[in-house]
């Protein structure tokens, strides 16, 4: 077998696994379950009666998590320069600087830091390991749904968001005139009355600043009732942008189910195919049922 070749299949089983390639989905298990594991340790060892106790332990998992991940990372790049025939350097820069590559190396790069410099004080860095959970990323498509939403309805979040903008300066303005009197040492300026509408329009309402005078509380009334409007925009937006994604995925895959039985009978590539972009779309089995009963009865 070529170092090609290899690579390639190195990469597909790295790569979110197809039902019918068993290493590849024994591998993503794998990692998903070290990645779980990981997470659980950091949130352990914060707890100084467990770390206390099991912090030996806890640190050689990490050590072991550490080496696991740079193993990972490393196959990784070395399999993705088969991405690009020409040019392995181009499949590795485009790895390295996508989404997931700087995933990758954001997790394990507080532990080579410190191993660097061992005397800097690199506490807040080391909070960067949580980022291992986005390396889940790799084998679901959410995160990528949401920015593919936001980004679909990047005009209509900036029209709210500059809505927002204005319920923000307008009540926070009003309510400092309003309250400054006072509560001179909660409402000393706008900027603190900024974190009281922020905290207010989207309905945390911590309750460390509340109105007193009755012309306070009507701007507090109705700052309150502007928040769950700009919430349920919001809601309504990102909800209607992922349905849309899902019937576009669903279109895809019903153009491809009927290309696939054009011929009248569907062959094992493009049953592989088919099976490839139900995983990759996330569609149920009920739903490919669905679409595949929705094809045979327009074509019949």
């Amino acid at each position: 077998m070529r170092v090609q070749d290899i690579r390639l299949r190195t990469m597909q089983i790295l790569d979110k696994g197809d039902v019918d390639d068993k290493p590849s989905l024994w591998c993503d298990r794998l990692i998903t379950l070290v990645i779980l594991l990981s997470v659980t340790e950091i949130i352990l060892e914060s707890v100084d009666s467990i770390g206390s106790v099991y912090g030996a332990q806890l640190a050689m998992f990490e050590t072991f998590s550490i080496a696991f991940f740079t193993l990972e990372f490393l196959l990784r790049l070395w399999s993705n320069g088969s991405r690009h025939s020409d040019s392995d350097r181009k499949g590795r820069k485009d790895y390295i600087f996508s989404f997931h590559g700087l995933v990758d190396i954001i997790s394990i790069l507080p532990f080579y830091l410190q191993a660097i410099f061992p005397g800097a004080d690199l506490r807040v860095l080391r909070l960067l390991r949580l980022t291992r959970l986005l390396k889940l990323s790799h084998y679901s498509t959410a995160i990528e749904d949401l920015a593919s939403a936001i980004y679909a309805e990047r005009r209509s979040f900036g029209a709210v968001v500059y809505l927002l903008s204005i319920a923000i300066v307008a009540s926070s303005t009003l309510m400092y005139y309003a309250e400054a009197a006072v509560q001179p040492e909660k409402l000393a300026s706008i900027p603190h009355a900024i974190y009281w509408s922020v905290i207010t329009l989207t309905t945390v309402g911590y309750g460390d600043i509340s109105p007193i005078t009755p012309v306070g509380k009507a701007i507090a009334i109705v700052t309150a009732f502007l928040g769950i409007a700009t919430l349920a925009i919001f809601s309504g937006i990102v909800a209607t942008s992922f349905a849309n994604q899902l019937a576009r995925k669903k279109v895809l895959y019903e153009q491809q189910l009927r290309d696939a039985l054009s011929d009248g009978f569907v062959e094992e590539r493009e049953k592989q195919l088919l099976t490839k972009l139900q995983s990759e779309f996330g569609l149920s089995d009920e739903v490919v049922a669905e679409i595949a009963n929705q094809v045979k009865r327009r074509e019949s």
